[in-house]
């Protein structure tokens, strides 16, 4: 009986170990074939738009990836008659080599150059849409890498696919997620100006992230807190001033709107010193309204949930500072971002108050639904007696009047200067998020200021909403350079015809990129 035990014990042991080998026989292919396959390689090329008869003309890059693929590139583009149409194109997967698949995009005309009519630099935009393009189609394809073609405009091209693979997906599940793929330049050209993209990019989709995230996650508090870390490892000072500092300091407008909520405001004050600190500084104001229900002038349930990009404003002035430390401006930049909810309760504005102003004037809330104009007030007057600044450019999704207008083709701007108004036209050419001037007449400011209890209207009267709101914005600077830009159509969702690179229904962060080029060629203008 025990040599029969031991027999039976020797044979358990011994599948057992022939178990474990082939184990780990199972275990080392497995990994094999991961290692093999845990990063695919996408890559883009661009082809330009065909002239009659005449062949395809392609990229350099793409002539050295169709060498390296034996000519297959060339074939396929004339087996499928490709037109060169911006943003079109044919995506080949299953290869060997070096990339597992190979995005084949139009890039336009060879010879786009800048569109007076259109007042934008189309050579730019198309290498945008067709690098866009491209990496979204191989990210939907699985691809963890995408090597992307600088087709002549590497800082174009990197912001375009940058922007076209960003996702805001924090609230599904890991699972269910859509993978952000790492974005490599593909073959020649300035490594630098793909670089500079990049940080152009990855600043707008940070606006993109605080704007999009739902308004119980983005808090005063926690804009705040999100702003630290995005800003300070870089350099940029950001101090937050608490509900305290600003009763104490009279922000009174401010907080005729911030009191409707139990969440209590904050006020942050950013610097970012990218030359001598006694150099003046550009002052950014950026309204960080976290959720506008309109107050006790409650705004329709059929899109109020949109209201949480309110502050996109807010977030394209972290956006901006983020990009300005990354590509060491050499200026001086200030920011004041006011934080608060427009909540309807006991404690809220009603229709009819009146507020006193730092300078000493009277503000008449006549709308209460019209509350931007109030929470930058008294910001905008505390920022230009603190910092003193250059220039004033105040962003804010501000009045319905500008979407009304242009929709999301551009960004409203109203300046008191016509070299600021000349710098930002030239700046959204060259970034394709374009601007679009309004009139600054006395005829609005006399709407907003003849009143018979107050100095000054929140609303005024007709239907000029975006223009009234300037004009009250503009009487409360009376010295400087100064811009307002109302985001109100281009921050927020884009529901209609949406930039090629971003997502429909989503916030876009627009333009965060269009600021960044203006500083930098004001940067560059004083240089």
């Amino acid at each position: 009986m025990p040599a029969y035990r031991d027999l039976l014990l020797v044979r358990s042991a011994s599948r057992l170990l022939t178990c474990k080998r082939a184990f780990r026989e199972v275990s080392h292919c497995l990994r094999a074939y991961a290692t093999k396959c845990k990063k695919p390689k996408g890559v883009v090329v661009g082809v330009y738009k065909r002239d009659s008869d005449k062949p395809p003309k392609t990229t350099e890059n793409a002539v050295t990836l169709d060498d390296s693929v034996g000519g297959k590139v060339m074939q396929w583009i004339r087996e499928r008659n490709m037109d060169g149409s911006p943003g079109k194109g044919l995506l080949f997967s299953g290869m060997d080599g070096d990339y597992q698949a190979i995005a084949v995009v139009g890039v336009g005309d060879y010879d786009a150059a800048f569109n007076e009519e259109e007042e934008l630099d189309l050579g730019m935009e198309n290498v945008r849409v067709a690098a866009g393009a491209g990496a979204r189609a191989l990210q939907m394809q699985g691809m963890r890498e995408v090597h992307v073609d600088s087709m002549g405009y590497p800082e174009q091209a990197a912001e375009g696919a940058s922007l076209a693979v960003w996702r805001f997906n924090m609230n599904k599940r890991k699972k269910n997620r859509t993978r952000t793929p790492k974005l490599e330049m593909y073959g020649k050209g300035d490594r630098e100006a793909w670089t500079r993209g990049l940080f152009k990019a990855e600043s707008q989709n940070l606006a993109r992230r605080l704007s999009d995230t739902p308004a119980n996650m983005m808090t005063p508090s926690v804009f705040a807190q999100a702003a630290v870390d995005a800003l300070c490892p870089c350099g940029v000072t950001v101090e937050v001033r608490s509900m305290d500092w600003i009763e104490d300091m009279k922000l009174n407008s401010f907080m005729m709107i911030a009191k409707g909520s139990c969440e209590p405001p904050l006020l942050l004050e950013c610097s970012y010193c990218g030359t001598a600190p006694e150099e003046k500084s550009v002052l950014l104001l950026g309204l960080g309204l976290t959720f506008n229900s309109g107050g006790l002038c409650l705004k329709k349930k059929t899109g109020m949930d949109q209201y949480r990009g309110a502050m996109a404003g807010a977030a394209v002035c972290v956006g901006v500072l983020r990009a300005a430390s990354a590509l060491s401006l050499p200026m001086n930049i200030s920011a004041i971002i006011p934080l608060c909810e427009h909540m309807p309760s006991g404690m809220a504005v009603k229709c009819g108050d009146v507020v006193s102003l730092l300078n000493g004037i009277t503000m008449g809330v006549k709308d209460v639904g019209k509350a931007p104009v109030v929470v930058m007030a008294d910001p905008l007057l505390y920022g230009q007696a603190a910092h003193k600044p250059k220039m004033i450019i105040d962003i804010g999704t501000v009045a319905q009047g500008v979407n009304y207008a242009l929709g999301g083709g551009a960004t409203g701007l109203w300046t008191t200067s016509n070299f600021v108004h000349k710098q930002f036209r030239k700046a959204g050419g060259i970034t394709g998020d374009r601007v679009w001037r309004f009139p600054l007449f006395k005829y609005y400011h006399q709407i907003v200021t003849k009143n018979i209890t107050y100095d000054l209207s929140n609303a005024g009267r007709g239907p000029a909403s975006s223009c009234l709101a300037a004009a009250i914005l503009r009487s409360l600077v009376p010295c400087v350079d100064w811009a307002h830009l109302d985001n109100r159509g281009t921050g927020m969702l884009t529901t209609t015809n949406p930039l090629p690179y971003l997502l429909k229904n989503q916030m876009t962060g627009r333009p965060t990129r269009t600021v960044i080029q203006f500083l930098y060629q004001l940067a560059c203008s004083e240089s």
